[in-house]
């Protein structure tokens, strides 16, 4: 094997607010799907699209993310985006990453939802020139209009989502972590018993 060859990461941003058992599943089928060879989980700091999203403090999240990928050398957790201008837009994040990681070809990650509103995203048409995407499936969305640059994975339809997990902490006494990695709800569950 060419030691010239760059490795093929793909770059799956995000708030992780908090991670769930769904991005986990992801990120593993993508590796052994063999449509990238890791898979890194970029916490975003401050999503453009959501400023005004409450979100638990950015170490926290950085430390749930590890959590539920330990043990797991295809995952990996970056905070690169931490070192960043806020908001960093993805076009800007994955230039620095290029010209910081030279022997990674970055792949971006995103959803059927992201993709439906990919052409909002600040300069999106540079990310294209740069970068293939892979596309993961959602409910109640429509893959059409993919560049050929474009991959669709065939991941199963994973319905979870960290705002209803939110809400379950916060409003459900009998919620027992359902969603969550067990090493994620275990933390949750100290972090909110020492506020207590």
């Amino acid at each position: 094997m060419s030691t010239d060859k760059q490795k093929l990461t793909g770059i799956y941003g995000g708030t992780f607010n908090p991670i769930h058992n769904g991005h986990v599943q992801l990120g593993r089928a993508l590796v052994e799907a063999g449509l990238v060879e890791e898979l890194w989980f970029l916490v975003s700091p401050l999503n453009p699209f959501k400023v005004n999203q409450e979100l638990m403090p950015d170490e926290e999240r950085l430390r749930l993310t590890r959590l539920a990928v330990r043990g797991d050398r295809r995952l990996r957790v970056s905070d690169f985006e931490f070192r960043l201008p806020r908001p960093s837009y993805m076009v800007h994040t994955l230039e620095a990453m290029r010209r910081h990681y030279p022997r990674r070809e970055f792949v971006l990650v995103i959803g059927a939802d992201n993709w439906e509103r990919f052409p909002q995203w600040y300069q999106s048409e540079e990310i294209l020139r740069h970068h293939r995407l892979i596309i993961y499936p959602r409910p109640g969305y429509r893959l059409e209009g993919l560049p050929p640059n474009a991959t669709v994975a065939q991941t199963p339809l994973l319905d979870i989502s960290s705002t209803e997990i939110r809400k379950q902490i916060s409003t459900n006494p009998d919620y027992k972590g359902e969603g969550l990695p067990p090493a994620v709800w275990n933390e949750i569950k100290k972090n909110h018993e020492q506020k207590d």
